[in-house]
């Protein structure tokens, strides 16, 4: 992406309709980073990206809080892995967690100030933040150097 895109989603749905529209741009390989403060939407926006890429809008998502992390079978065969990181201790922690394999597929990582080192490079961050009204949010996208964005306006 050329330069960061901000987007205003008044909704949950329109929080799902950007994750729609970003997942078809997303193969094997790639990183989303969903930084944000709690309750701002990181977690919502990972289960509409997972949904969107399995092509399952029923699709459970549990959220990887406890568990630290999610993996989904995706159609055409890859995978992807939903990482919590809120709770690890530090980079050292991601081997445990299967890090370097999951990498072979996607990973979606909410508090990816926690993988120090590991963060991986030409990832698409997605920083949430609160918006106006009480379901408002506000998505900025930025990083994906050499890639193009996914196509939208200042509002989803």
């Amino acid at each position: 992406m050329d330069s960061p895109i901000t987007v205003t989603l008044p909704d949950l749905e329109a929080t799902g309709r950007l994750a729609a529209r970003i997942a078809p741009l997303l193969r094997p390989g790639d990183a989303v980073l969903l930084e944000g403060p709690l309750g701002a939407g990181k977690s919502a926006f990972a289960r509409a990206l997972l949904r969107a890429l399995a092509g399952d809008p029923a699709l459970e998502v549990p959220s990887p809080s406890f568990t630290l992390v999610q993996s989904y079978d995706l159609p055409g065969g890859w995978e992807a892995h939903h990482f919590d990181l809120y709770r690890l201790e530090g980079p050292g922690d991601l081997t445990e967690l299967g890090w370097e394999e999951a990498r072979r597929g996607l990973v979606l990582v909410e508090w990816p100030e926690r993988l120090g080192t590991e963060r991986p490079g030409g990832a698409l961050l997605v920083r949430m933040a609160y918006g106006a009204g009480e379901e408002e949010r506000v998505a900025t996208l930025s990083g994906w150097e050499g890639r193009p964005g996914p196509g939208i306006g200042p509002s989803a």
